[in-house]
Parts: C-alpha cells; structure tokens; sequence
C-alpha cells in the first residue's frame, strides 16, 4: 500500500467519524467544535453542496445521523405555524416536516429578509438532537419530542398551560440544553421557572424558582470542580446544580427590552452582555467551604464597547471573539475582547449582527449579509484567511459545523457548505 493510499484512507475514515452538532451552538454549546475544516478556499469560493429555499425566521441547524434539522416559518393546514424540517445532509432533500404549533413569533409583521435590516419575524430557537429523537422549544414554550426517522410526535409539554408559563416579548427564542441525560429549560411560573426534563417522556425531574425567563439559552461548564448549569435571566445569572437544580450563586444583571447572548465561561470567570443600553460585566466566582461567590470583576454600561445584541461570543486561550455591537445592521465590527478585563484587542467592521463558531484556532463567522469569513484567533490584529459570499437574505443565525460541512440559513434560503479539510480546496 503506497503512502498516497494510506492518507486517503486515513483522511476518509476522519471524514466518516467527524463531529455531530446536536444542539444550539454545539456539542458543548459554547460555539466550538473539535472538528477541521479546510484552511484553504477556491478562488470563486468553496463548494456548495446544496442550497434550498428556507422561509422566514433564525432557528440554526441541529445536525447528526445524516440528517439536520431546523424550525421554519411555513403554513401548516392553511395555518401560519412553526414548523420543524428534517433534511438529508449531504443533498438537502426534505424528509418530513412536523407542525409545532400556530404562528405566535416575532415581531415586525412579517418584515424578515427586509433590505435594511430591521426587525423580522420567525421561529429563532434551535432543536436539540437526543439519541433517536429531535426535542423542540415553541415560541409559545411548549417542549416537543419527534422521532428523527419519521417525525412522529413523541411527547409534548406545554410550560404556558402545564407550569403556569411566563412568555415574554417576541416570545421565546432559547433552545433546550441537553447535558448528561437531561434538557434544562426556563420559562415555568413561580417555583417552577427552571425545568429538568427527562428527553426519553417529557417527564419533569426537577423544578424550582420564582424567575423571569429571557431569550437567552442557558449554557453548562465546570468551574471550580462543580458542573453547573448558568441561566441568563432578568434578574441576572443564576447557577444551578446540574440534575438537583439547587442554588449556587448569583450575579444580579440589568434587563431592559431583550437578553439573548449566552454566558461565556472561561474557568473561574463568567462574562455576560446585553444590548438596549445594558452593556457588559464578568464575576469571578469563588467558594469557601459550600459557599459560592461571584465577584464582579467590570461592569461597562452602554451599547459600546461591549454589548452583545444575540450575537454570543466565542472564547479562546482567554479571549472572546464575536460580534459586539448594538444595531450596526452591515456594519457592525468583529471584535477580540480580553475576558478577564474586557480591554479590546482589535476590532474589524462590516460584519452586522451575525454570529461567530471556533474551529481549532480559528473563527468561522456568518455576517448578516450573507458572507462567511474565516479568520485567526489571533490577539494582535484582525487576520483575514478567506471569505465567501454564500446567502442571499438576512443572516441572523449561527453558523454551524459538522464533518467538515458548513450550515447556515438566512431569512429565504438555507445551504451546505463543503469545507471538509483537504478536500474544499480541490
């Protein structure tokens, strides 16, 4: 067997065991993958493996097993709804669609894919793959289990009518968050305003608190020794035990309109921001016997320099990446953010309210526009590797990675993009 041999099938059986993308910002839901994708880019742009139409709303992809799947705006039964498609991965094709409920989203009428940006209407949470089944979050916060295979409803809970729900404005646009066995959601009445779920019945395992719910999706990580789950809500952070729920520690945080980044966690530091005025702060979270403490360590006020709109940064070796603007439709920077004191490294304009993932050491983001750009997770300077125009539409949604495949959605339409390593470049 010659040595050319060898690599190919080395390369084919990476390719073959490269990493699903189950859930909102994937595997770990921090916007990072461990899998590759081609550095270099064809001059007219990497491959297009299909792109289809795809109508109104934010939603990404979930991807595993061969297919992916993502909530569109559609009518069901003459009906305006939510609804869940199923497709192959590798050609597009629609396998089965599955009404999640009527049309209860949004905001500007319909305005979605608007030239200049404003506004717009559509599903904006993400499925969760589990197993053999794709779980779901309405925008009027009922939870649905569907059989990957053929779309079957499973299970069904509705946190409005079930767990005297409290929706809020635009309604709900966090995803479930499965870890080790179990989806965390927000968005119950009082005493039950966090929910742990079991995936395989819908069966609640555990509820508690008296909160607000926000549009922002709760993320999990380990600090100090101890998984906890953070939510963002409008009282702030709150961090729970994974499976108990219990009570860890707390930052209070500024609400005003709309929360819908994420937390980022970056050992023993946790940083947060919202858009209308709110701005940015991060805590240091320390514990004395079985006492949590979160310790601001900044807090900066105002739309610059670090709000985060829905656009949740990335981290790498200490730094965040992202888009951080408020309202900068196509022209709003990228920037590198030092977690630990919130300094800003560089920053680059044009890329609007899009969203950033973490490739390795570099950052693959999808600007508002359409274009996907990929540059180095460096601290110095803003270092360009390649960029592509890809979408027509806005693009609010993130991107997402998965064998070396690239899926992204605008308002109109969605596709794949082939950047598996060594092989886009061909």
């Amino acid at each position: 067997m010659t040595t050319r041999t060898i690599l190919a099938l080395a390369l084919a059986t990476s390719l073959v065991q490269a990493a699903d993308w189950p859930q909102y910002r994937g595997p770990a839901g921090d916007g990072s993958t461990p899998d590759k994708i081609s550095l270099q880019w064809p001059s007219g742009g990497p491959k297009v493996k299909w792109k289809t139409e795809s109508t109104l709303g934010y939603s990404s992809f979930a991807v595993a097993g061969g297919r992916c799947f993502t909530i569109e705006g559609r009518e069901a039964d003459g009906i305006p709804a939510e609804v869940l498609v199923a497709r192959e991965t590798e050609t597009g094709k629609e396998l089965w669609t599955a009404a999640l409920g009527s049309r209860a989203y949004g905001n500007d009428g319909g305005n979605a894919g608007a030239k200049d940006n404003k506004g717009g209407d559509g599903p904006r949470s993400t499925p969760t793959i589990v197993g053999k089944t794709v779980v779901t979050t309405s925008a009027d916060l009922v939870v649905s289990c569907h059989d990957i295979a053929s779309g079957k409803e499973l299970w069904k809970r509705d946190l409005m009518g079930e767990h005297e729900g409290r929706n809020i404005t635009w309604k709900n646009a966090a995803s479930p968050l499965l870890e080790d066995g179990l989806l965390y959601v927000a968005g119950g009445g009082a005493g039950q305003s966090i929910l742990a779920l079991d995936p395989k019945s819908g069966a609640v395992v555990t509820k508690a608190f008296d909160e607000k719910m926000t549009h922002a999706t709760p993320v999990v990580g380990t600090i100090l020794g101890q998984k906890q789950i953070i939510f963002f809500l409008q009282s702030g952070l709150l961090a729970v035990e994974a499976k108990t729920l219990k009570e860890l520690w707390r930052y209070a945080f500024d609400f005003k309109i709309s929360t819908a980044a994420s937390p980022v966690i970056a050992g023993d530091i946790v940083y947060c921001s919202a858009g209308y005025g709110i701005g940015a702060g991060a805590v240091k979270i320390s514990k004395d016997g079985a006492a949590w403490k979160a310790s601001e360590i900044y807090r900066l006020r105002g739309d610059k320099p670090l709000a985060n709109h829905w656009s949740t940064p990335v981290l790498h070796e200490g730094h965040l990446y992202g888009m951080f603007q408020f309202k900068e439709y196509g022209t709003g920077p990228v920037k590198c953010v030092n977690i630990a004191d919130g300094s800003v490294k560089w920053e680059q304009p044009g890329f609007g309210p899009g969203h950033v993932v973490k490739v390795g050491d570099h950052i693959l983001a999808l600007s508002d526009a359409g274009e996907l750009v990929l540059f180095a997770a460096k601290t110095n300077a803003y270092t360009e590797v390649a960029r592509a125009k890809v979408l027509d539409g806005k693009c609010w949604t993130t991107p997402v990675v998965a064998g070396g495949l690239v899926f992204v959605r605008s308002t109109t339409q969605a596709a794949c993009i082939d950047l598996r390593a060594g092989l886009a470049a061909r």
